[in-house]
């Protein structure tokens, strides 16, 4: 430690052993002295050489740290006279060195970000292996002709970009992306309906602020996608939970519970957390329940490629005759969950306002990406992995399901086996899912507990386990070591 100047009270001192860089400990130190009042306003500093030799160090590391504190205007610079405490600071010393210390009292924030849940670092979230779900089988992703795509496309240089600017993205991937859904999801859709989005999340995200205003209800399943029930509560709408059967949600009780509810958040080809298919009954019930009350249905078709036991179901959507469904898709989880990459199909009466909400929000998405998987849509390379995926997680589920009848008879009731990337387990009476699902994550088993995505007071507890992500082989001992931390 050493003193900077005569007449000078702060002490500036560095240590050459630390991580943070010398310049910043310059800059740290004057500034601390200057917030503590240690240094007054129109105060003189050393020059920058004059403070290098006192410190023994580089000039250049103390000429950054002024020029910093100058920038931020703590230093002001006298010409020929050298470098201030600012003026602007006189009269505040005292104000400056009691706030540092006074405690901060409560700010406002808006009372629809205080009706959002507060994310929880749960550890079942955040590993990689067995159960844990949305997660495909990476070790076969075509990394190396996705690599030379994404090569090619970071070189190129384009001459006009602001010619590809769009709020609803790319248009030969939109192009692309209404190909692939008119054939394989029955989708009725042109390019021009097509929004593509940072995953089916932000999809739900601008859909909500389209359709319900503060105070409007929405029918949501019960069980159902937690973020689902977090955005509609968090808009400050109504969640009208509303039970799901074998047959998928029961509109019936849906329209006993609320009938004039504004919106229907469904996942009707494979119900997440259940698994189960809405029923063609079901669909065309909920269909002219839309129709007779000028209500939306919002599609969340999030992993409906993967269907074991007969062809994928078609959508939902491709049954509308009234233009009432809003149909969501995703990329992340038959690619790469780090894309974020999904889209939406918009009715063609609802795409201008879905349009300037979406260019208010973040003015387009991303073109790279779309860029790649354009070229690896129309190379054949998407449909290709999609049918060799297709039989790998039939195969893992197959094995999945086989060791869990082999370990734990019937003690779990199995749900949605048929289709998807994860199926669903109960447990019994008398058992805690996520005392279980906390245990399980500190041996690396990530179980996700069902009752959170119960709406009601009386959840049912199980687990939601994904086996996209789990090899065959590896299957029964990660089964047994599930039996052995339940403890049956």
């Amino acid at each position: 430690m050493a003193d900077v100047s005569a007449g000078l009270l702060p002490v500036i001192s560095v240590d050459r052993s630390a991580t943070t860089p010398l310049h910043r400990q310059v800059y740290a130190g004057f500034r601390d002295a200057i917030l503590r009042g240690d240094l007054a306003a129109g105060q003189q500093v050393p020059s920058s050489r004059a403070l290098a030799a006192e410190l023994a160090i580089s000039r250049f590391p103390v000429l950054d740290a002024y020029s910093q504190l100058l920038a931020e205007g703590y230093f002001e610079s006298r010409v020929g006279s050298g470098t201030f405490v600012s003026a602007s600071l006189r009269g505040q010393s005292g104000q400056i060195r009691a706030s540092v210390h006074a405690p901060v009292a409560p700010r406002h924030t808006s009372r629809r970000s205080r009706l959002f849940p507060p994310y929880e670092q749960n550890p079942w979230r955040h590993g990689w292996g067995s159960f844990g779900v949305h997660q495909p089988a990476l070790d076969q992703f075509p990394f190396e002709v996705w690599s030379k795509l994404l090569a090619r496309y970071s070189r190129i240089f384009r001459l006009h970009p602001a010619d590809n600017i769009h709020p609803l993205g790319l248009g030969p991937f939109r192009e692309a992306i209404c190909s692939y859904l008119r054939t394989a999801r029955a989708v009725r859709c042109d390019p021009s309906q097509i929004m593509v989005v940072s995953g089916s999340q932000q999809a739900l995200d601008i859909t909500t602020r389209v359709l319900l205003d503060s105070g409007d209800a929405a029918w949501i399943e019960e069980p159902c996608y937690p973020l689902v029930r977090s955005l509609v509560h968090g808009s400050g709408c109504r969640t009208i939970p509303v039970p799901v059967d074998e047959e998928g949600l029961n509109v019936a009780a849906g329209i006993q519970r609320c009938p004039a509810a504004r919106v229907a958040f469904v996942t009707p080809s494979h119900h997440y957390a259940l698994g189960y298919t809405m029923s063609a009954g079901r669909r065309f019930q909920l269909l002219e329940w839309a129709r007779q009350s000028s209500a939306w249905i919002v599609e969340d078709d999030y992993d409906s490629e993967y269907r074991f036991e007969s062809m994928p179901i078609p959508s939902l959507q491709g049954l509308d005759p009234s233009g009432s469904v809003i149909y969501i898709g995703t990329f992340s989880k038959v690619l790469r969950p780090s894309l974020r990459l999904g889209y939406m199909v918009i009715p063609p009466d609802l795409v201008d306002q879905f349009t300037a909400v979406r260019f208010t929000m973040d003015i387009f998405p991303p073109y790279l990406f779309q860029e790649v998987l354009t070229e690896f849509m129309h190379a054949g390379h998407f449909a290709r992995h999609i049918r060799r995926m297709r039989a790998l997680y039939k195969s893992r589920r197959t094995a999945l399901v086989e060791s869990l009848h082999a370990e734990f008879g019937d003690f779990f009731q199995i749900h949605g086996a048929e289709a998807g990337m994860h199926l669903t387990v109960t447990l019994p009476e008398g058992y805690s899912d996520v005392e279980i699902a906390t245990r399980a994550a500190r041996e690396k088993l990530w179980l996700w507990p069902l009752s959170g995505c119960y709406f009601g007071e009386r959840p049912r507890h199980g687990f939601i386990l994904g086996f996209a992500n789990t090899r065959e082989e590896d299957a029964p001992a990660a089964v047994r070591h599930l039996r052995q931390i339940i403890g049956i």
